[in-house]
């Protein structure tokens, strides 16, 4: 088996409507010549047992197709209870392979199309930046479905977060996001946000290490049924803004790994 090149989380909550039909065209496109080695790692978020059973049926199916590539491969991970969006990428980025040069997660919904994943995976090989992010940016050439109202809560957020970070992010809350492993493994430690914030706190970690972003504009459809809870997660989020900033201000900054390790990890998907 060739050692992954991207290990990528895809962190479910009661998803046994939608993660089957993501993961069948997710695993339909890796299989495509030029696919850098991938790990993907679906990380159960203390779901339903209804819920459970569909994703884990889910899962396996497509891990034996994975498997047979031996270039690829799919594991099943269950948390022991429910804690968060956040906390069940956390807990996928440390179960995943510690040979992967990239670490990054995609939501479960399908938001972010599998073609949209794959064009901004096939983007690491080269990348002169340590972190790319995706951007619902409409623009020529890329295609939003989005309601007008989550767009404008999207703004508000992304406006407060730009006032409390300085992060120079349009859209800090889409829902995929990649980061060299060499630069996010000894920050996984100081990672605490269990919630939406992951998203926030990630990039505002990196940066304060000097990590080089990059937002790339893609294709975004809203799959409705979101998890955010209308109000009450906007508050925790909008609350939670400040103390992630004051807490990232007395965080201290990682030196950064020395270039040549990350230049033979840039490297590795070569092989």
């Amino acid at each position: 088996m060739i050692p992954p090149y991207l290990s990528l989380v895809v962190p479910a909550y009661n998803e046994g409507r939608r993660l089957p039909r993501f993961l069948e065209r997710l695993v339909d496109l890796a299989l495509l010549p030029g696919r850098p080695p991938t790990e993907i790692l679906v990380v159960d978020d203390g779901s339903t047992p209804e819920h459970g059973a569909l994703q884990r049926e889910a899962a396996e199916a497509r891990a034996r197709r994975l498997a047979a590539s031996g270039r690829h491969r799919l594991r099943y991970v269950a948390a022991s209870a429910n804690q968060g969006k956040g906390a069940a990428i956390r807990f996928g980025w440390r179960e995943a392979d510690p040979h992967a040069a990239w670490l990054g997660f995609v939501d479960a919904d399908g938001a972010v199309g599998a073609p949209e994943l794959w064009r901004m995976a096939s983007m690491l090989d080269s990348a002169e930046h340590d972190v790319l992010a995706g951007a619902r940016v409409l623009m020529a050439g890329r295609h939003i479905e989005r309601s007008l109202f989550r767009h404008l809560q999207g703004r508000v957020f992304a406006t407060l977060a730009e006032q409390a970070l300085g992060l120079g992010f349009y859209d800090t809350q889409c829902g995929v996001k990649f980061a060299r492993a060499p630069l996010l493994r000894p920050r996984l430690g100081d990672l605490r946000e269990e919630r939406w914030l992951l998203d926030v706190e990630l990039l505002a970690v990196l940066q304060k290490d000097g990590a080089r972003c990059l937002e790339v504009p893609i294709d975004w459809v809203d799959q409705g049924d979101s998890k955010v809870v209308f109000g009450l997660d906007a508050l925790r989020m909008f609350r939670g803004l400040g103390r992630l900033a004051r807490r990232i201000e007395r965080l201290p900054a990682q030196p950064a790994p020395a270039n040549e390790e990350v230049g033979e990890r840039r490297s590795a998907g070569a092989r």
